[in-house]
């Protein structure tokens, strides 16, 4: 078990790269803005458990066998990739409708939260930079003196999903609840739909053409 001072400093570095910009909390912005507030944490909880997968394969050593075959890796960002430019092409195909306020959101909240969990956890496993991330960052902040060191990064592993679940679960509320007004217009909600799309394709684009 990693000290109490270890444990904080780790927490703090944590929140503030849960906070920089990047694919995880983008996804969960635009997955908020689009479905609303529910749909977003849905997602969050998808991602969060991506987490405990990636530390899991860096306790266990399968990470760094990733990390080390080029063809792994490649195979790993491709799936991820395509997995995105799926999402990228049911958002500009997504069609504008103009319901009454709340009413989508409630729906779309009630109709898929399992599938939006599943976009998470996809999301997050398919990136081999994380994990990739995971293999140079946890070891770290764990102190072979003090403990197994596959338990102290399971350790870390969940105090980095705490954090991510803190500062991904702010944007989704914020993000949904800014969508919610976006939604009552058709043409809004139109130019949101095509927005996510370009993000997403543009994400698709970066993690196929990522090195290792």
């Amino acid at each position: 078990m990693p000290s109490i001072q270890t444990l904080a400093a780790f927490f703090g570095v944590s929140v503030l790269l849960a906070l920089s910009p990047g694919p995880d909390n983008i996804f969960v912005l635009l997955q908020s803005a689009q479905r609303g507030w529910r749909a977003g944490l849905c997602v969050v909880v998808g991602l969060c458990i991506g987490i405990v997968g990636h530390t899991a394969a860096v306790a266990l050593g399968l990470a760094a066998v990733v990390a080390a075959s080029a063809t792994a890796f490649t195979l790993l960002k491709l799936v991820g990739a395509a997995y995105l430019a799926w999402l990228a092409w049911g958002a500009l195909r997504a069609p504008a409708l103009h319901v009454p306020h709340g009413q989508a959101l409630e729906e779309g909240a009630r109709a898929n939260p399992w599938r939006m969990v599943g976009r998470g956890v996809v999301m997050n496993l398919t990136n081999p930079k994380v994990l990739v991330f995971f293999l140079a960052f946890l070891p770290q902040f764990a102190d072979p003196a003090r403990a197994s060191m596959a338990q102290q990064i399971m350790v870390l592993g969940l105090v980095f999903m705490l954090a991510s679940l803190l500062v991904f679960g702010a944007i989704a509320l914020f993000s949904g609840t800014f969508g919610s007004l976006l939604l009552r217009s058709a043409r809004a909600q139109w130019l949101l739909n095509r927005g996510a799309g370009v993000v997403f394709l543009g994400l698709a684009l970066r993690l196929a053409t990522a090195q290792r």
